[in-house]
């Protein structure tokens, strides 16, 4: 069912200027007010919920090319998270909206303070690659609920992905305001040198770097949600069997391609062995004695990160479980390493793939010592049953999230936000924050002239002085 009133043409396969035209057109929605009324968003949020609805097999069989997606992770990964922020925001956004009242001192009495919440402007959304749906559309939820006007550029590595959404939002969503625009590099580079009021970007830091210095030319306000290397640390305490379980699935769920997978362990001496044997099993369990055969596992998303994944393997300590490859089909089995030295290269950077060093580590303390030596990652995830080990990650470390006994799911949970720290990237979203980022909370002082006093004003006296000081 299509609730657009006008469908222009999307910028695919077109010359640069055309871009140009594009976001002029879309300000010009926003500039006649066109996304401001609350109906306007609801009707927005109603057909893109819609959209997942209506065409989630023609979503699905795009991420299926692109990704190698097994149906149940596009729904889980791609599909559910956006309609439940959907209907989280579409409950909350007459509230959010409204005006909202604050005291005012004594020294602006007779007067009315408020804070007004009002939508930023036009908004660019560039998506990633690793979950292409569900990071251009849940960014584009809040930007939407906050009354924006926004452009989504979706990756090209996922080709088909983002054809799917140049054609679906024109049929589903109001085309004046919300438009894609598809490309590479030079396509995005045009779009970064255009006017914006706000950038939301999800990608790694080298192009988050790129993002923030654009804008910077235009004093725009930027989101990044970068990666890092999210750490796991397993006490001695732990529950071995459901931390391998809930750590295989948080890792090898979408073929490892997850900014907030678990990245690599850091396990007590005294149960490595015994975890690594838990793992092991875990893999086998989930996908068989052939995960390649499996029709539950995803595919590297293309040759280059096959090969680079491979160059890490190669060069990083000593496979005890999977590490077959097959470039052809972009196969990487669910593969963990042992004997990892700290420095080895695949330590360096986030891994974002199926492989998951287990190193030994000797304390609690020793732990702590070792993920704040590194840049700050955006998820953290300790498994002990003693809680003060949990608490002390809490404490003593900085993280864009944490979770005690499990990996990932802070996601799923609507009001807590979700973003980075330091390199892991900055600002936040999901929840309110989802509709704040996007939105301007302006201050509005409204004061009556019928009481006026002239003691408020030049010249000044002692007389002055002394109640000013009583007033402020």
């Amino acid at each position: 069912m299509q609730t657009a009133v006008s469908t222009p043409s999307v910028a695919k396969d077109a010359s640069l200027e055309s871009i140009d035209a594009v976001v002029r057109e879309v300000r010009d929605a926003f500039d006649r007010g066109t996304t401001r009324p609350i109906r306007w968003r609801i009707a927005q949020l109603d057909a893109l919920e819609r959209m997942m609805s209506e065409c989630e097999a023609e979503i699905f069989e795009a991420l299926r090319i692109d990704l190698g997606k097994p149906a149940v992770e596009a729904y889980g990964g791609e599909i559910s998270l956006p309609k439940s922020e959907i209907s989280h925001l579409r409950k909350k956004l007459r509230e959010w909206s409204k005006e909202e009242r604050v005291a005012a001192p004594l020294a602006v009495q007779p007067a009315r303070a408020t804070i007004l919440r009002e939508p930023l402007g036009v908004v660019l959304v560039i998506a990633p690659w690793n979950y292409p749906f569900q990071l251009a559309v849940s960014p584009l939820i809040g930007a939407i609920a906050a009354g924006n006007a926004v452009v989504v550029k979706p990756s090209e590595v996922t080709p088909k992905t983002s054809a799917v959404m140049a054609k679906l939002f024109p049929r589903y969503l109001d085309s004046s305001a919300i438009r894609v625009v598809e490309g590479g590099v030079p396509e995005t580079t045009r779009l970064l040198e255009q006017k914006w009021d706000h950038i939301f970007y999800t990608g790694n830091g080298v192009v988050g770097r790129v993002v923030m210095t654009a804008a910077a030319k235009h004093l725009t306000p930027v989101t990044l949600e970068l990666g890092g290397k999210s750490p796991v640390y397993i006490h001695e305490s732990a529950n071995l069997e459901v931390a391998a379980r809930r750590i295989a699935f948080g890792k090898f769920y979408n073929c490892g391609q997850t900014c907030i997978a678990p990245d690599y362990v850091l396990c007590a001496d005294s149960v490595h062995d015994a975890f690594v044997a838990a793992l092991k099993n875990v893999i086998t369990e989930f996908y068989g004695d052939d995960p390649k055969a499996s029709p539950d596992y995803a595919r590297i998303v293309n040759e280059r990160h096959h090969r680079r994944l491979a160059t890490l393997v190669a060069g990083s300590g000593k496979v005890a479980h999977g590490g077959v490859m097959d470039e052809a089909t972009r196969f990487i089995a669910p593969t963990v390493l042992v004997d990892v030295a700290a420095d080895a290269p695949i330590m360096a950077d986030e891994i974002f793939g199926p492989v998951l060093p287990v190193l030994k580590i000797g304390s609690v303390d020793e732990a702590i010592r070792f993920v704040n030596a590194r840049p700050k990652p955006l998820a953290l995830y300790v498994f002990a049953e003693k809680e003060s080990i949990g608490d002390a990650f809490v404490e003593r470390t900085s993280s864009g999230a944490v979770c005690v006994n499990n990996v990932v799911l802070h996601i799923m949970v609507p009001d807590l936000p979700f973003g980075g720290v330091g390199e892991s990237g900055m600002g936040a979203y999901h929840g309110r924050l989802s509709f704040d980022t996007f939105a301007h909370a302006k201050p509005v002082l409204r004061k009556p002239t019928q009481l006026d006093p002239k003691v408020a004003y030049p010249p000044y006296s002692d007389f002055k002085a002394a109640l000013f000081r009583k007033l402020m």
